[in-house]
């Protein structure tokens, strides 16, 4: 295993991984503020890390606010500093549990990172990797949010297709996600990206006082992940708080948008009514894939027994 990794603990019941990054383009927190959100709910502990060394920089001209470690002062006094920390977490009791990796994308280096990750997923016997992460984009917020996928192993495409996704035809520049992926195949290790949708508009056509408008915690995307990731994996988590959140989130756009169309009148409704017509919903239901495989179950059962048609 990589010298930078250490682990303390091997839970035995824990073999699913939910993965996230503090990262520049982090939209609506979906992939730091999620799996901060399930630590947290589910009083997850550590039981490991990777050490930061030679992966961060610490400035760049012109991009120093990307680099450097957050801090919160007040008076002069530093109050909080967010250090650089790529650790996992178990959640869970020994008959059922999960696992949660919390970490800072790296800024070089990227090569030995994706090792020496993926060198703690196997030492920690983790069967399937899910990292999730938002996109930005002029999506309906009152809808569920639109979520794409990249996964590892060319034979996960046939269950994937059952959970309401868009398999990217996405070409350009890597993300973490895609990166690991491509190294996890290597290994033969199960990954999934998800990349939620989450709402972004811009008005600076219409106006030079109000640009963009984004949500900074997309509780909805961070809900509708979870509802997929929770059947996946069999967790059994009670998402009612997260639901609940994402109601709050839709009921704060209603008033934000409405305020929008009185300094913008004739502008922000044209605008939202062009990004509906656009949007095709994809719900994803539990209820409907868990009949799926049901039925599946039903015929490979009735195919090894011997039985036909006819």
């Amino acid at each position: 295993m990589d010298d930078s990794v250490d682990l303390w603990e091997k839970p035995d019941s824990a073999r699913y991984m939910i993965a996230g990054w503090y990262q520049w383009a982090d939209a609506g927190e979906v992939s730091s503020g999620l799996p901060q959100y399930l630590i947290d709910m589910t009083n997850a502990r550590q039981i490991g890390e990777m050490e930061p060394e030679g992966y961060y920089l610490f400035q760049f001209p012109g991009t120093h606010d990307l680099l450097r470690p957050m801090v919160r002062l007040e008076d002069g006094y530093r109050m909080e500093l967010h250090e650089r920390t790529n650790a996992f977490y178990v959640s869970g009791d020994t008959d059922k549990g999960f696992l949660i990796f919390l970490g800072d994308e790296p800024h070089m280096n990227v090569e030995q990172y994706a090792e020496a990750f993926l060198d703690a997923v196997e030492g920690l016997g983790v069967e399937r990797i899910a990292i999730v992460a938002g996109v930005n984009g002029p999506i309906p917020y009152d809808k569920d949010r639109e979520v794409s996928c990249v996964y590892s192993l060319p034979g996960m495409k046939d269950e994937l297709e059952g959970y309401a996704l868009r398999l990217s035809n996405y070409e350009g520049g890597a993300t973490i996600g895609v990166y690991l992926a491509d190294r996890a195949e290597e290994r033969g290790i199960e990954l999934v990206a998800f990349y939620a949708m989450v709402p972004a508009y811009d008005f600076s056509q219409a106006s030079s006082s109000i640009q963009r408008v984004s949500a900074e915690e997309d509780h909805k995307a961070w809900y509708d992940l979870m509802r997929r990731l929770d059947y996946m994996f069999d967790l059994d988590l009670d998402l009612s708080e997260l639901e609940h959140h994402s109601a709050e989130l839709i009921a704060a756009w209603d008033s934000r948008m409405a305020q929008l169309e009185k300094k913008l009148p004739g502008v922000v409704g044209p605008y939202m009514e062009e990004v509906n017509q656009e949007f095709e919903e994809q719900s994803f239901d539990p209820l409907g894939q868990a009949w799926e495989d049901a039925l599946g179950d039903i015929f490979e059962d009735s195919e090894g027994m011997g039985y036909s048609e006819g």
